[in-house]
């Protein structure tokens, strides 16, 4: 997360599926000093044993993962442009064709609401129906993939098409990508990367 830039010192959270719960980052533990046994497990209804606490972030996780049976991991970030964006309440719009990575023509911004509260989960919940990543007002951003990997590798994605938007705003508005070119974007990303059975054979 550090070196990455997604997120410096404390803030942001990283979780995975573990059974009908999660295993999540601690709270206020700086991601250097991580060790195994500090990663917290934290039970469907939200429960959890032993002193250390999980990342107060942790409704947002376990919500997406009761509602969402693709995820498998989730990752929160403040990263700078992502934020920038979310602090004036704006997602992103189809200014590039790879904001289909997130699964729609755009990547919405959650409305605002206090950090760690069902609200702010809530709020989440409705700017993720039909994606995979989403803005948070004044917050960051969150996305989720089929393992930490995936998840990992979208909030990147998401960052670097923040970091291009702002970037082209300086330029003056971009045109934008209208839905139906979007919308056969989607379609071919359904099967990017994807291999036949008799070209992986033949490797």
């Amino acid at each position: 997360m550090g070196p990455s830039g997604l997120s410096t010192g404390t803030s942001g959270n990283v979780s995975s599926r573990s059974g009908e719960g999660m295993l999540i980052t601690p709270s206020g533990v700086p991601y250097a000093k991580l060790t195994p046994d500090m990663i917290v497990e934290v039970r469907e209804d939200g429960t959890f044993d032993g002193d250390i606490r999980p990342s107060s972030e942790w409704r947002m996780h376990l919500d997406i993962y009761q509602a969402r049976p693709e995820a498998g991991a989730v990752v929160h970030t403040h990263s700078p442009h992502a934020t920038a964006l979310a602090c004036h309440g704006e997602g992103i719009p189809a200014f590039h064709y790879m904001v289909a990575v997130a699964g729609g023509t755009t990547i919405r911004c959650a409305a605002y609401a206090t950090f760690g509260t069902q609200a702010l989960s809530d709020a989440m919940m409705s700017a993720l129906e039909g994606r995979r990543a989403c803005l948070l007002a004044h917050h960051g951003q969150i996305a989720f993939g089929r393992d930490v990997e995936s998840a990992f590798a979208l909030a990147i994605e998401v960052e670097t098409l923040a970091t291009q938007y702002t970037l082209a705003r300086q330029l003056g508005p971009p045109p934008l990508l209208d839905d139906q070119e979007m919308d056969r974007v989607l379609k071919a990303f359904r099967n990017y990367g994807a291999q036949s059975k008799a070209a992986t054979a033949q490797h």
